[in-house]
């Protein structure tokens, strides 16, 4: 009956852990609708976030080591890894799962990436990723429709 009851706490224990939400630091400019909009879509999806608003955002992209080629408007950072632009939350969790990148990004704003949205339109955007020696890589690719 004992070990019943520390397997028992133990399947709890474990699962009270995997219902922690994954905690993101965003930084954003005080003035930008979409990415509060990108924010809604992370919590949405089971994240907390820390919001930064900051008055030079050039200078956090350069400091995490964004790539002015795979700029856009905030940036994310969780485990040590950049999250720059508008990335699906589900792209982020891919990205959790990939520690050989230094981070994920969608260049630019395209229309139906989240906080983007725009009724039923989306344009083409691929999710990014940036390894350590420099390299890209495609993580996801969302069509247009």
């Amino acid at each position: 009956m004992r070990q019943l009851l520390i397997l028992a706490g133990l399947f709890i224990s474990s699962l009270t852990v995997a219902a922690e939400p994954l905690t993101i630091d965003v930084h954003r400019d005080a003035n930008c609708g979409c990415c509060k909009a990108w924010i809604s879509h992370l919590q949405d999806n089971g994240f907390s976030v820390i919001d930064h608003v900051e008055t030079d955002m050039s200078a956090v992209k350069q400091r995490l080591g964004v790539p002015p080629r795979l700029a856009s408007c905030h940036t994310g950072v969780i485990n040590g890894q950049f999250v720059e632009g508008h990335v699906p939350a589900a792209d982020i969790l891919k990205l959790r799962q990939q520690p050989n990148l230094l981070g994920a990004a969608v260049p630019g704003m395209p229309t139906g990436s989240p906080g983007m949205e725009s009724g039923n339109v989306r344009d083409a955007y691929q999710v990014i990723g940036l390894d350590k020696q420099g390299a890209e890589q495609v993580i996801s690719e969302y069509p247009a429709n």
